[in-house]
């Protein structure tokens, strides 16, 4: 029995596995920032130099200013209400449990307080995705959502 080799399929099998390990090792050569002890930030490039980000070095700052500023309302005012969503969106989002109620359970979790402290300031809402501005416990806060997943704005994991 002759065995015959397929050149076409053996040349895109090998062409593939070079351009995805070419691939690989142009991801690898990323550069990194990080923080040295006094607060400055240092970029560590791919070629091993580096370079200061921040020239001066930061004052230093009590704890008092690194905490948000708490406050009863937000600024809000006593006649605030909040804005009404797209009753056909939240529709679609009741089966994944995304709705705006399960958004107000995530922040009220997350911040320890109840239903009635977290108030909907603004929003961006579409069916894939949505943008929430709350203020939770006088603390102004942001959440998107991604189809059903609910995340804090600006934290990836």
């Amino acid at each position: 029995m002759k065995y015959k080799l397929n050149y076409p399929s053996l040349m895109k099998t090998l062409s593939f596995l070079l351009l995805f390990t070419m691939s690989c090792i142009g991801f690898a050569q990323n550069n990194h920032i990080v923080k040295t002890e006094d607060g400055r930030r240092v970029l560590l490039k791919a070629d091993f130099t580096w370079e200061y980000i921040d020239l001066v070095k930061p004052e230093p700052t009590s704890d008092n200013n690194l905490k948000p500023k708490e406050s009863k309302n937000c600024g809000l005012t006593e006649d605030f209400v909040e804005p009404k969503l797209n009753m056909k969106i939240q529709g679609q989002l009741k089966r994944g449990k995304a709705t705006i109620h399960h958004i107000k359970k995530k922040v009220a979790k997350d911040y320890n307080c109840t239903l009635d402290d977290v108030v909907l300031l603004s929003f961006s809402e579409h069916k894939a995705k949505g943008e929430y501005h709350f203020c939770a416990k006088g603390i102004k806060v942001a959440y998107k959502r991604i189809g059903n997943s609910i995340v804090k704005k600006n934290k990836f994991f």
